[in-house]
């Protein structure tokens, strides 16, 4: 797509997306998260109706689509109150990486299971000690005959307790290689039943139906087909998914911020405390509609980003993605913290929906990526200066 005007397709597919998720809608979604339970119905809706994997090819299950559509999906439901974590996990990670590089085996056995939402599977990079330097990253396989051997520890793994499967990100001993020459990056495919995989919930302050959990891989032993590409070309295969999740996670704060101003613009056309209702009030109209334009630019960057690596340009799309999280993540805090003023005392209460958003909206500042180290990439990447650590 050369312009942003969507097709009739994409329209379509919007609307369907919409539709579905208000028959779920906030209050479903929160009962769920304070009741600990998962959004089952809603994730199985999806994938039946071929949401959740609209971008996964066809021959093996999928929409034939891409990351336009599949960020169109998640904003879309977003919109409606139900920003499912494991949209941007599942078939944006994992499946993107598996269709690239996995062998015809690893696709015919995981992607269509992804694809139609009948397999969820968990994604593990962040470990304790590492944060946002991967390269610091101490999880090891090391082969033993054809099989390999993973230990490490992993942190902040969304959805574990929902998943079949983890894309696990280690460091591989080259065949040959001292253990103390560089070990290099490489993604294993590891069943949740594997015997020495372990996890511990992370308790959050965050309303959520899906969970956070600590991963221990205790000597976890995995057979050669585990590994998912060369282990010698992991960082780009590892980068193939992680530009789709920054566009993901771009759409899922658009569809919050978009969320946050319908509910706060709702209440002030009809609330009135004087002769007209407040949203008649420049206090009151003007921020809110500086945050529905902030929302439409962050939007158009997150579309941008998401058409850049749908033609296949990579270096455009890492800029674009990286730019669109940020502006979303962002514009969204804005429009949530905007709507909760608008509001006033009732922003605060569980009747109107708007404080659980406080919380969950921070998170497009911190997750997938900081809006620090966002600034840091701009900065070196797109204004050529030096680096900073």
């Amino acid at each position: 797509m050369n312009s942003f005007v969507e097709t009739e397709e994409q329209q379509a597919l919007r609307k369907a997306v919409a539709a579905m998720a208000a028959n779920y809608g906030q209050d479903y979604y929160l009962e769920k998260a304070r009741a600990d339970q998962h959004t089952d119905e809603l994730w199985s809706e999806a994938g039946k109706l071929g949401f959740i994997g609209v971008n996964l090819p066809e021959e093996y299950g999928g929409g034939g689509a891409g990351m336009y559509e599949l960020s169109l999906v998640m904003e879309e439901m977003s919109a409606a109150g139900c920003p499912l974590l494991l949209m941007v996990v599942s078939p944006a990670i994992n499946g993107t990486i598996i269709s690239k590089f996995g062998t015809e085996e690893q696709k015919r056995r995981w992607i269509p299971g992804i694809a139609d939402g009948s397999i969820t599977m968990a994604f593990a990079i962040t470990e304790p000690d590492a944060g946002s330097n991967s390269h610091r990253i101490t999880t090891t396989a090391r082969r033993d005959g054809s099989d390999w051997i993973l230990s490490g520890q992993k942190v902040f793994i969304s959805g574990v307790d929902q998943a079949q499967a983890v894309l696990v990100v280690g460091r591989a001993y080259k065949e040959g290689a001292h253990k103390s020459e560089s070990l290099r990056p490489a993604l294993f495919i590891v069943p949740t039943d594997t015997k020495g995989l372990s996890w511990t919930k992370i308790e959050m302050e965050l309303v959520s139906p899906e969970n956070q959990f600590q991963l221990f891989l205790d000597e976890v032993r995995l057979p050669a087909d585990a590994l998912v590409g060369s282990e010698d070309a992991a960082i780009a295969q590892l980068f193939a998914g992680l530009n789709p999740e920054r566009i993901m996670g771009a759409a899922s704060a658009v569809g919050m911020g978009r969320f946050a101003i319908d509910k706060a613009v709702d209440y002030v056309k009809t609330r009135q405390v004087w002769k007209t209702p407040i949203g008649s009030h420049q206090g009151l109209s003007h921020p809110l509609a500086q945050n529905h334009i902030e929302i439409e630019l962050a939007k158009l960057m997150m579309q941008k980003a998401a058409s850049l690596y749908d033609a296949g340009d990579d270096v455009g799309a890492a800029e674009a993605a990286n730019m669109a999280k940020y502006a979303a993540g962002e514009a969204s805090v804005r429009a949530v913290d905007q709507a909760v003023q608008s509001l006033g005392g009732n922003g605060l209460t569980k009747e109107y929906g708007i404080a659980a958003a406080v919380t969950a909206s921070k998170l497009a500042r911190i997750a997938p990526v900081s809006r620090e180290m966002i600034l840091n990439f701009v900065a070196q990447t797109s204004l050529g200066l030096p680096r900073s650590y």
